[in-house]
């Protein structure tokens, strides 16, 4: 199962990964983006959560996204966390707007 929430800053973040780990949710099932990369690494290294990488991309398209805009890049990560290419661009809209968006997938 795939839960997407989107939240508003750091705080609201904790919460809702503290419920999905209540959840049965592990550290490894969860992932957090934001639109400036040095705030999804911080965010993501204090609340331990996953990063898309070659494991959920594969190797193409992780090299790809070394080469394209960060909306782009974006986009595809979120694709790869478990999210539709649709659900991928409504997303990165919100990340725009300086939201975190949180993707939990027991899945990948």
């Amino acid at each position: 199962m795939t839960v997407k929430l989107t939240v508003e800053n750091a705080v609201q973040a904790k919460a809702e990964i503290e419920k999905l780990q209540a959840q049965g949710y592990s550290h490894d099932d969860i992932y957090i983006f934001a639109h400036d990369k040095k705030r999804e690494k911080d965010i993501s290294s204090a609340l331990d959560t996953e990063s898309v990488g070659m494991k959920e991309q594969g190797f193409l398209d992780s090299m790809k996204n070394m080469t394209v805009s960060r909306g782009d890049e974006l986009r595809a990560k979120i694709a790869a966390a478990g999210t539709t290419e649709q659900e991928a661009a409504e997303f990165e809209e919100e990340l725009d707007k300086g939201k975190l968006v949180i993707i939990a997938n027991k899945n990948n």
